[in-house]
């Protein structure tokens, strides 16, 4: 894995716009995983949580994660890549063009790419700052996952 992308402080932000940050480690989408994830939403659809049954009626012959999943996963990859100096609250404001465009069975792994793809400083010293991500599932051609994360950080 790479170094992440450091910006020195918040007003910076802006000029690292458009600033491809990398790819993530790899990281196991494993059953248990979805189960829990499936516990913490309620969404317990047979193909995330019916092992048995996924295996026989699904058509990918296993069960697969919630495409939410991979998205909840942001926060916990992003700082593999980028490091903003001088913040003290984040708050995710929303998510844009997010589209799930291929399964990741159970036991897959996965891996998050970023772009910076937009920054805009706030009155009050704070930036708003969008992140284009891509889900890759290990093994596959096709992207699990894209959508542009959207943050604000204050200092």
């Amino acid at each position: 894995m790479a170094l992440p992308v450091v910006i020195p402080c918040i007003a910076a932000a802006r000029y690292y716009a458009e600033t491809p940050l990398g790819v993530t480690d790899w990281i196991s989408i494993t059953q248990d995983r979805i189960d829990l994830f499936a516990d913490a939403t309620g969404d317990h659809q047979w193909i995330h949580c019916d092992v048995e049954r996924a295996a026989r009626e699904a058509p990918w012959k296993s069960t697969i994660a919630h495409g939410f999943l991979l998205l909840s996963l942001v926060p916990t990859l992003l700082p593999e890549l980028l490091v903003l100096i001088g913040w003290k609250t984040a708050i995710n404001t929303g998510v844009d063009d997010c589209r799930f465009l291929a399964p990741v069975p159970a036991g897959s792994r996965v891996r998050m790419a970023a772009q910076l793809a937009k920054a805009r400083t706030l009155p009050g010293g704070g930036c708003r700052l969008g992140f284009a991500v891509d889900f890759e599932c290990e093994g596959s051609d096709a992207s699990a996952c894209s959508a542009t994360v959207n943050y604000v950080y204050y200092p």
